[in-house]
């Protein structure tokens, strides 16, 4: 079931008739996010920074005031579809900004191109086909795909850590496979070899079977997992006995898990990973988004930084509202100005800048990153480089990068 909250941020002022009405009546965004499953706790939290983001434009943008509707979805196509549906059919919102997961992403982007005259803003679904395979014209993405989030992270294993014999853990929907992708392709071009795969379902309860089956003469596991998947994985895993080094895709040790009740996570300590941010950066202009985060949330009703999933949301918004003011609100024409302000937008966000390429893909700054234990015993990540303009092509001609395959349980071959 789809819930739905409907949200003024700012009330509109009644107006003469007219083009100056209409031009002044709110905008209205649908906002769609997985606020049911197992990844409630992200959605929770790309829904944390949609509202910053409105918050600190006061609620408005091109002069005009924002209101929102917020549809939950639960990771599957079908419900990303069934909701976008509806805030475009019965809510007639003026733009969609979502989803979060990445099998949605692709839903959307299908159901985009039913939909000419509506524009969809990516909030953080990472699936690389959304954007690169048969794209829509109005969908637009503001954080990288899952393989853009995994460049650094192959290369620092091997060199740095020394480990080359993985077995690999992860969920099993695409996502999942396109971080696995752009760790993998790297990790194997530096000598590396994955010695044996495992793909779980999304929402698996039991990992028992998976345990017990992983190799033991490896250096290290790769944990591809999210949510309350990634908890109940670690808390079988040492409940097992199990102590091998963790290597972890970029939701594996996003906020969301490294914020999670017990002491599950404690294994991950020292767990290398990479991602569009790192916790503990000292760049100001992201220790002035956590702040706003933490000054914006009660303690109790957010996580002690803002996860990838906040901060994904908070750029999107972002780039939304700024364009809205650079074309002073006017969503005529198709949104034919709005649309061609998305798409040459550079925008100045807390994680690095970011641009737009011909699929109107992000271009961004990855982080190579390591989880720490604070000196309050939270845990966080460290970032140990950080790897700026990084294309979805991961710096291949798109012939190179296409002679890897999509993304899949068995791309790429190592």
């Amino acid at each position: 079931m789809i819930r739905t909250l409907m949200t003024t941020v700012a009330a509109s002022a009644l107006l003469a008739a007219g083009a100056a009405e209409a031009q002044d009546d709110p905008i209205k965004i649908g906002f769609m996010a997985t606020l049911e499953g197992t990844y409630t706790p992200l959605g929770e939290d790309g829904y944390r920074g949609f509202r910053l983001a409105l918050e600190q434009a006061d609620g408005e943008a091109g002069g005009r005031p924002i209101e929102y509707v917020v549809v939950s979805t639960d990771t599957t196509p079908d419900s990303a579809v069934r909701a976008a549906r509806k805030l475009i059919e019965q809510d007639e919102v003026d733009f969609i900004l979502g989803p979060l997961s990445g099998s949605e992403g692709i839903a959307i982007r299908d159901l985009a191109k039913n939909y000419p005259d509506m524009t969809f803003i990516n909030g953080a679904s990472g699936a690389q086909e959304t954007t690169y395979v048969d794209p829509s014209e109005n969908f637009f993405r503001f954080n990288m795909d899952g393989a853009q989030w995994g460049v650094g992270l192959g290369n620092y294993v091997v060199n740095e850590k020394g480990w080359t014999y993985v077995a690999a853990v992860a969920e099993d929907y695409s996502f999942a496979y396109t971080n696995f992708l752009g760790f993998a392709h790297e990790f194997c071009e530096a000598g590396g070899e994955i010695v044996e795969r495992f793909w779980v379902p999304l929402g698996s309860k039991d990992f028992s079977s998976i345990i017990a089956a992983l190799p033991q003469d490896v250096d290290a596991i790769y944990l591809g997992l999210g949510g309350g998947d990634a908890v109940n994985f670690l808390n079988q895993f040492q409940q097992a006995g199990g102590d091998a080094n963790l290597i972890g895709g970029t939701i594996m040790v996003d906020g969301t898990v490294l914020n999670s009740k017990g002491r599950a996570k404690q294994a991950l300590v020292g767990t290398p990973s990479s991602g569009p941010q790192a916790d503990t950066w000292d760049d100001p202009k992201w220790q002035e988004y956590v702040k706003a985060y933490q000054d914006a949330f009660p303690p109790d009703e957010r996580f002690a930084s803002p996860s990838l999933l906040a901060t994904n949301y908070y750029n999107a918004t972002n780039a939304a509202l700024q364009c809205l003011d650079e074309v002073d609100g006017d969503l005529s024409d198709g949104h034919a100005a709005f649309r061609q302000c998305l798409a040459d937008i550079e925008l100045d966000a807390p994680n690095g800048t970011i641009t737009l390429d011909d699929n109107r893909q992000a271009i961004g700054s990855n982080f190579v990153i390591e989880v720490i234990e604070l000196d309050d015993g939270e845990l966080a990540t460290q970032m140990v480089s950080k790897v700026d303009g990084v294309t979805q092509t991961l710096g291949m001609t798109k012939e190179e990068f296409d002679a890897l395959g999509r993304p899949s349980r068995d791309t790429p071959d190592c």
